[in-house]
Parts: C-alpha cells; structure tokens; sequence
C-alpha cells in the first residue's frame, strides 16, 4: 500500500484524471439507470389460468382444478400450490423456492400443461402469468363522455382496443394495459321455439347447422401455364342479413320442389354489445377504467412522461372527435418524484452539514476542501457500480447513499487527522502525506471491510425482503470501498500540494471562544478517564460491567415488538366492498353509490378543517358479488383520512363490508402489506365451517373493527350464494326422445345464452351467441316454463322433464396443497406491531381452538406477512451472527490476536441500546415501529460502530512498534491522538443522517427509522468505546499477548527462501 500512496503523491496530475474519469462515468451511468419507487423484486410465482365460461365453481373445482392440480403436483422446486375456482374461472398459483430457477420452472410447467387432458370442451386454453411486484399499476386512468349519457361508453368495444389500448401498450416500459368496460359486439340470435316447433327442429340442429354454415378455407393451388392459383373456399355468414340466409335445413314441398328453411324464419339476429359485466364510475359519473402495468427494469418516470404524452395526443385527437376524455387518475411518479427529491434534499443538507462539522473541526478550508472531495467522488463513483450491476435508483437505494454521505468522510478524516497532525508537528507537506496516510491505511480498510462484510450475510437472504435490502446494502458497500481508495490516493495527492509552505501556519488553530472551551473540557475528561482506567484496571473493568450491563438491561427492557414492512404513504387509498352471496349487480352497485354519496362533499364543497380531507380523485368499479375504490387527496400527507370516509357508509348495509387500506409501496412482491392471514384446511367445506365460524368470532372479539383492525375472510362464511339446481328426469326424458346434454343446452340458449362461433366483422373477432328473447332476464318461476322441443316436434316445459330445485352453493372453492380452505385476513390497527398481533392469536385465540381443528382433521396456519416476518427475522438473526462471526475472524487477521477483537465487538451491543433508545425517543413524536428496513439499522451499526475501536486499538499498538512506549502510556497518547479524528467522524457521520431522521415527506417512512437506530447506536458507542476500549485494552497489552501483536514477525522471508531462518 505504501506504493500505491508514493505513486499517488508522486503523480496528482494521473489522480486527479482518475477522479474526473470517475466522475464523468458515474455521471454518464446516471443518465441511463431506470428510476423507480421500490426494487425490483422478483418473486417466485406463477400462475395458470383457466376460463371456462358459465361454469360454476362447483363444475370448475371438479373438471379443471382437481386435473391440473393432479398434474402439477410433481413439479421440481414447489413449495406450496393454491387454487381458486370462481364462476367461470379457475386460478392455480404455484410458490416456489427462492433459489428455483424461474425460466426453467416456466418451462417446466408449460410442458406439464401441454400434457393435461380431458378439459371441458368450452373450456378456454389455460395461460400462464408470473407474479412479481410489476403487478401493481403505474398509471390508473379514467375514460369518461364528455357529452354525458348521450356517448355510450359500453359500445366502444374495437375503438377502445384499437384507438386507446394499443398505443398505450406500445409505450416504451408498459408490459400491459389492463381495462375494465367497454364491452365487445356480440351477434345474438334469438330463437322462437314456437317456430322451432311449427318446423319441427331441434336445437342441436341448429346449433350443428350455424356452426358448419361458415367456413374460410385454403384448400391449395392450381397450376396453369405460367400461373399459379391459390384455392380458397369462403362461405361467409358475419352480417346479420347474411346470416339469416343460412340454410338450416331443406325440406320437400307438396308439389316436389326442394324449400330451404333459413335461420331468419325461425330467428332474428341483431348485432349487439355485450351485457355489462360491471359498473364503473369516476367522480360521480360513468367511466371506463384502464391500468398500465410498467416492464421490469424500465424507468417509470420516464415511462409515465411517455403515457402521458399519448393521452394528451389521444384526449386533442382521436378522443376529442368522440366527446370522450381520457385522464390520469393515479400515477406512481408523483409520488416517486417527491420521494426521490426528498431523499436528494437530505443528501444536499446532509453534505452541507457534514461540511460544517469538517470546518469547525479543521478551522481551515484547505483541509475541509481535501476532505470534503471525498463525498462527490465516493457517491458519483457509486453509480458506475449500480448500473453495472442492474439495479435501479430508488427510494432504498438513494436511502443507502444519503447514509453513506457521512460515512465516505470517515476514512478520509482518519487519513488527513494524521497527515495534518504529522505536519503540525513540523513534518515537510509530502512526507507528512506519505507517512500519515501510510500509518493508518492498515485500520481504514480494516474498518470499511467490517462495514462491507456486515451486508454480505444480508445480501444473500434467500427471501423477498433480502431483494430490498440488496439494494441499500451494494449503494453503502460500493461508496464505502471507493472512500477507502480515495483516502490513500485522493487525499494524500491533494494533501502534498495543499497543505504547502509553513509548517507554524498549522500550527495554531482559529479559536472559537466556548465551544474549544467545552472541546478541552470534555477531552480532558476523557483522558483522565483513560489515565485512571489504565491505572486502576479492576475499577475500570467495573466501570465496562455496568456500562455492558446498562446497555444489556435498556434493550431488554425498552425492545420493541417487530413488525414487517411500512406500507408508505402513497396517495391512494384503496379498499375491497363484499356482499352477501347472491347479491346482483345491481344491488351492489346500490351499495357502492352509498360509498360514492359519502365521499361526493369532500370534492364537491369544502372539507371540513377538522374532518377528513379534501378528495382529489374518487373512483369505484361494482360487479356482481363485490366491488373496489379508489380515493386519493389534494393533501397527499392526510390521505389516510379517507379510509374510514370508505369503510362507515359500506358496514351501515346488512351483511356487507369492506377491507380498506393505505396502498402499499411494496404490493405483493414482499408478503404484501402488514396483514395476517389464517388458512383454515380440510376435507371439505362442512368440515372448516365450524372451525372457521369460531376463529371469525374470536378474531372479531379481540380485535374490534372499532378499534381500527379490519377483518375478512376469503371467501364469505355464509352458508354460499343461493342456486337452482336442475335435475334431469331420465325416465321422462327417454319418453321424449330428449338426451340430457340437450336439455341442458336448451336451459342454456333460453336462460342465459350460448356461445356457438367465433366470427369476424369489420376487422373484429366476435361471439356469434343463440338464445331465447328473455334471455338473462329470467326469473326463478319462469325458468320451470323454459320450452323444450322435442325431435318429434312437440313442446314440453322444462319442469316436465326435470326438478328444479333451489339450493346453497359456495360462490368460490379455495384449496391448498390440494385441501379445500378458507382464509381469514386480519390487518391490525397500525399501533398494533405485527409481532403482537400474531402473539396474541397464537396465545389467545389459536390455543383453545386447534385441539378441536386437529380432532376434526383441520389445520389452521398463519400465513401473509406474519409468515413472512417470522421468515425473515429469523433469516436476520442468523445472518447478523454470521457477520459479526466474520467480523471477528477479520480482526483477529489485521491484529494478529484473538482477545483484541473481542474488546473491538463489545461496542455491537451498546450501540444497539442506543438504537432502541433513538427508536423509544422517536416513537413519541412520531409512530416509528421495528419493521425489517429499521431492522437493517442494527446490522449497518454492526459493521460501523467497530470503526472507532480499531483505530484506538492500531494506534496503541503503533505507538509501542514504532515509538518504542509501554502500554499504558500508549493507550493514553492513543487516546489523546484519536479522540479527535474519532468525534470529527462520529459527528460528519451524525450530522449527515440528522436530514433522514427530521424530514418529512414522501418516502420518509422508508428510512426515518433506519436513519434513527444507527443515530442513536453510532453516538451512544462512540462515548462507549471511549469507556470501554482503555481498561480492556491495558489489560490485554500488558498480558502475555502482547507481544504477539506489538512486535513484527520473527521470521525473515528473505532468509526464508534462502535457507536460512
């Protein structure tokens, strides 16, 4: 290393070049790094889905779960496989591990699928997603008419796909464009059975005749002289007057010609939109609503000027022609915008700051300038190593490099401290530089590879949250590793020329009248400390019992309960409606509206000042069974006011309630927002009922909705949404001449409609559907009188073939591991941490019931977030031990000893009290729980508090080498010599996340905690290690080790190789 220094003094022309260079490709790599609000965080799921129109789920769980699941049960890597099986729609999500492979998993499982058989015949093929935190929207946008209810927004259908999805979808970062509405044409053929009768025709055989009366066929090429003919037959039916000329049938007239019957004689055909699926509304009136999804590793920000850019294109053109509007109702750069700006500021203040604490410390700009470099070089360089490894900038990582602006000044305060000590002392500008930055280069790196190798453990957490942590933890590593070089090249160089001229000019520093006064004091007492420390060893080793006790009885007393991740304070408030099972569209749409009613004041008029605040955005989309809302607010900061404006109106409505919650920065990428969800498993629904109906009650019981906690379970308890089940007759079928699947095809052409072909029109693919004219429009009396018509031409009703009952069926069957489930989610009050909640239902609640779940062959886990912290916190602790384990085994190499090393490590557990103490001091301004990124606090303390220690340590120890001294006087003039350069990096680093910790705002959430347990832990053990390190140190110095780690090596390698020793 002394080379590299020597070269470094010797040639500042090449150094500085290097540093421009550095620069220059720092702020190159900046310009092409995406920027985003959270990491990318690439979770282990995929999911097979399945349409399968019409079916229940009854139909569903039974035909096409229990086959794929059977299939997919054996796949490599799988940790657990869930299913749902809805009206319709079937969903099958497999989690594997974290170490599995994605790509080859995804191969995996389409090979499995392309093997399953026997689906049902209407059945739609199965598609697989990935599931990964792009599952949450960047943009959510509302189509509305500009013109009111004159614009009919259902029938958009092809222009809404053409006109407005496309050239969303075709921005440069959105992987898709999700929509809700503008429903597609369909061509409806409505059947008289009366006329069926009259002809004597069955269903079947019209079915059979309109699905062989189009065809668009290339049946090959004929070759003639120097041409080639392509052959094509075309028979096409997509109009609705060429598709009454199809030919059902051809009968023989009295006189012996042949008579055609067509469809138009026994139907009539209209070209429609399809029924609405759904309700949608933006600020009181009906709206279409789209959301974009961004590509992984794009730069939203970017992304979103581009969607922005189209809608302003789409809303002056295309839009404006129609009387429609498009506007963005929620946008995620907004949000990222102000958290990135606020993380920006904080560095800005934080260097400022910094710089101040160097000038006050130095009393002269030519140093503070030569140490101040540091910052610029170490950040920027960073980078250079963030787009090289293809991260993103965002909130966690911007976090990881405001809390390195202190840190890149440590090893550069250390370097020239005693460079500018040295040459006070006399000492010409390049040999001060050469020897200062050679004496303590040794316990730098020492200090930045603790720092460093602290993260290691944590970047190879085999968990979702480890992805976040990756982040902070590559920013702080990569800063820290450039300082260290910056510390042996950049300031020594700079110091050779700067520092120039009389040495008595150094000599004497620009008094501040009080604060040297208090400096003085206050070193004075250390050193009196030290002397009698080092004198009195058994008083001194009293002196570190109560201080290690002290802090051991603190944390203990004081730790507070864990929780996960922070939801954020997004603008955006999201929530869930439920209503009871069976509940049309219309009746929750009525419900909806209830919500809609309340919230209208709050963007009509004036907000109450001591109420919830003003909205500036209110959406919600009602379908039949549920429905979901939207709410943001012109003050982002008061946001969280709008839930209980969603939730109150929706639990006034009997059997109905809703899930509302602050919209999460992390979504389902990390275990999803700090919620607990208990799967209830079994045999069979009538089995978990019971079990489930009795946790519901207990979870309602301890956790009150008027408390704040919020509780639902997926799907309802009730006992499922009522049914009409039709049982064929088959003796009086078998009288008829009528099969069951004809029977059960005449219901669905009569009551609801079905689909026979798919056909083109103008450009657009559309459902060609039969059905009678009172089709959807049932009621449960006239469904008995739907006409069956026989082959022999007669007519019966459908109650004289079959019995028409009305029964209970679930609304959706849930399974996992293949077991039938429920869940039931619970989402504490935010005063509640997660780890109490999940203590109080084990010791509570779960206790007294899962005697009586396992008799009857239930299983109740907790899963969500709760899983996931367990998970990860106890990943933490074994990785936080594997690094102080590393940490010890990296000093016991740089210090030749292993007693040392533990006097070093005994600052880890004071500066931990120091970090509970910043959390208890900071939870009474503000609400600040031990979440996972606060968690991360304690692991940068491990890596950081051990800094001062190791300087004391090697200064001592060079003192007794190379200036011949006994040990307690070394420890003294150690002590003396440090604790200067120790309080001048405490405080840069100190004053540097003061900004993190008392700065409000957008993403502050993230790190305020972090920012405030390594603040406490970091100034807590630096006094420590002052206590700590004398007495420990004298008594280890004057033992028999002390040779070992004050004298250099016997052995002579030159005379080694030699052959002599």
């Amino acid at each position: 290393m002394g080379g590299l220094i020597k070269t470094a003094i010797e040639r500042p022309v090449a150094i500085l070049a290097l540093v421009l260079l550095t620069v220059l490709f720092g702020t190159v790599a900046l310009r092409n790094i995406p920027i985003q609000m959270s990491p990318d965080i690439e979770k282990p799921i995929l999911q097979v889905r399945v349409n399968w129109p019409g079916a229940s789920p009854e139909d569903v769980d039974r035909e096409v779960v229990a086959r794929l699941e059977r299939e997919l049960a054996s796949l490599n890597g799988l940790e657990e496989m869930a299913s749902r099986s809805s009206r319709g729609r079937a969903r099958v999500t497999l989690t594997y591990n974290v170490s599995q492979d994605m790509d080859k998993a995804l191969v995996l499982l389409l090979s499995k699928l392309s093997s399953v058989s026997n689906l049902p015949n209407d059945a739609k093929t199965p598609e697989v997603r990935t599931s990964n935190s792009d599952d949450s929207p960047i943009a959510r946008m509302a189509l509305i008419s500009t013109i009111g209810e004159a614009n009919d927004l259902e029938g958009l259908g092809n222009f809404l796909e053409s006109d407005i999805i496309e050239p969303l979808g075709r921005v440069d970062g959105v992987a898709e464009v999700t929509v809700y509405g503008g429903g597609n044409r369909e061509m409806r053929i409505f059947i008289d059975p009366e006329k069926l009768v009259q002809y004597r025709l069955t269903l079947t055989e019209v079915i059979d005749a309109l699905r062989s009366s189009s065809t668009m066929m290339s049946v090959g090429v004929v070759n003639e002289g120097k041409r080639t003919y392509a052959v094509r037959a075309e028979a096409v039916n997509y109009t609705p007057q060429t598709a009454g000329r199809i030919v059902l049938r051809t009968d023989l007239s009295e006189t012996g010609t042949l008579v055609p019957l067509l469809l138009s004689d026994v139907a009539t055909i209209k070209l429609q939109v399809q029924e609405r699926t759904s309700f949608r509304r933006l600020m009181g009136e009906d709206a279409i609503i789209i959301n974009a999804l961004r590509a992984q590793g794009t730069n939203v920000v970017e992304t979103m000027k581009a969607v922005a850019l189209v809608v302003d294109d789409l809303n002056a053109t295309t839009l404006a022609a129609r009387d429609l509007n498009l506007s963005i109702v929620y946008d995620e750069t907004k949000y990222i915008s102000s958290a990135i700006d606020l993380v920006q500021q904080n560095i800005w203040i934080g260097g400022v700051l910094a710089l101040m604490v160097l000038l006050l410390f130095l009393r002269s700009a030519l140093p503070t300038i030569i140490v101040f470099a540091a910052i610029p070089v170490s950040i920027i360089g960073t980078f250079v190593a963030i787009a090289g490894l293809g991260l993103s900038i965002n909130v966690i990582s911007l976090a990881g490099l405001a809390f390195a602006v202190g840190m890149v000044v440590d090893a550069s305060i250390v370097s020239l401290e005693n460079i500018f000590r040295l040459r006070q002392r006399g000492m010409s500008a390049e040999n001060a530089a050469y020897h200062g930055a050679r004496q303590v280069w040794a316990p730098i790196l020492g200090s930045a590879l603790t720092t460093v190798i602290v993260f290691i453990p944590v970047l190879m957490l085999q968990l979702p949250v480890g992805q976040l942590f990756r982040d902070i933890g590559i920013a702080i590593s990569v800063a820290v590793l450039i300082s260290v070089v910056v510390s042996v090249t950049v300031i020594p160089a700079l110091a050779s020329r700067l520092l120039r001229g009389r040495a008595d000019r150094f000599g004497a520093l620009l008094p501040i009248p009080g604060l040297d006064h208090l400096a003085r004091g206050f070193a004075a007492l250390i050193l009196r400390y030290a002397t009698f420390a080092v004198r009195r060893r058994v008083v001194g080793l009293v002196v570190v019992g109560a201080v290690l006790a002290g802090a051991a009885g603190f944390s203990y007393r004081f730790m507070p309960q864990l929780d996960y991740l922070p939801d954020g304070n997004a603008n955006f408030v999201f929530g869930r409606i439920f209503v009871p099972a069976g509940y049309s569209m219309d009746e929750t749409m009525r419900i909806a509206e209830k919500m809609e009613t309340a919230a209208r004041p709050l963007w009509e008029g004036e907000a109450p000042a001591d109420g919830p605040p003003a909205i500036e955005r209110f959406f919600f989309v009602a379908f039949s069974g549920g429905a979901f809302a939207g709410a943001s607010a012109v003050e982002p900061s008061r946001v969280a006011g709008l839930q209980s404006v969603l939730m109150t109106p929706i639990f006034s409505e009997p059997g109905a309630g809703a899930f509302v919650r602050q919209s999460s920065l992390f979504g389902r990428s990390v275990g999803g927002s700090r919620s607990i969800r208990l799967d209830v498993s079994g045999p069979d629904r009538d089995t978990i009922l019971p079990i489930a109906y009795r946790l519901n009650e207990a979870l309602s019981d301890r956790f009150s909705r008027r408390d704040g906690n919020q509780i639902r379970a997926i799907p309802n308890l009730d006992n499922g949404a009522p049914q009409i089940r039709i049982s064929p007759d088959l003796t009086a079928l078998a009288r008829a001449g009528v099969s069951v699947r004809e029977l059960a095809s005449t219901v669905d052409v009569f009551n609801d409609g079905a689909n026979v072909i798919q056909i083109p029109i103008q450009g657009e693919l559309i459902d060609m559907v039969l059905s009678g004219k009172d089709a959807r429009n049932l009621t449960a009396a006239a469904l008995s009188d739907i006409p069956v018509v026989t082959r022999a031409g007669n007519i019966l009703r459908l109650d004289q073939l079959a019995k028409l009952e009305i029964i209970s069926a679930p609304e959706q069957i849930r399974r996992l591991g293949g077991r039938q489930s429920l869940s039931l989610q619970l989402r504490p009050n935010e005063a509640v941490p997660l780890e109490q909640a999940v203590q109080i239902i084990e010791d509570e609640i779960l206790v007294g019931l899962r005697a009586d779940a396992s008799a009857a062959g239930v299983t109740i886990a907790i899963k969500g977030a709760a899983s996931a912290l367990e998970e990860t916190w106890t990943a933490m602790q074994s990785n936080v031990a594997t690094a102080i384990a590393v940490i010890f085994l990296l000093l016991v190499v740089l210090l030749r000893n292993f007693v040392l090393p533990v006097i070093i490590l005994l600052a880890v557990p004071v500066a931990a009290a120091g970090g509970i103490g910043g959390l208890a001091l900071l939870n009474i301004y503000i609400r600040q729980p031990l979440d996972m990124l606060t968690m991360l606090g304690f692991v940068i303390l491990t890596g950081v508090v051990v800094n001062n220690a190791i300087l004391m340590i090697e200064q001592a120890m060079l003192h007794m080498r190379e200036e011949a001294m006994d040990a307690a006087t070394a420890i003294i003039e150690a002590t003396r010599n440090r604790i200067r350069p120790i309080f001048m990096s405490t405080l840069t680093s100190l004053f540097g996340l003061v900004p993190l910790v008392i700065f409000p705002g957008a993403g502050s959430e993230l790190y305020r905690g972090l920012g405030v347990v390594v603040f406490g832990g970091l100034g807590l053990s630096t006094i420590a290690t002052l206590i700590i390190v004398p007495p420990l140190l004298s008594i280890a110095l004057q033992s028999r080790l002390a040779g070992a780690v004050t004298t250099p090596p016997m052995i002579n390698l030159d005379a080694t190789k030699s052959g002599k020793v």
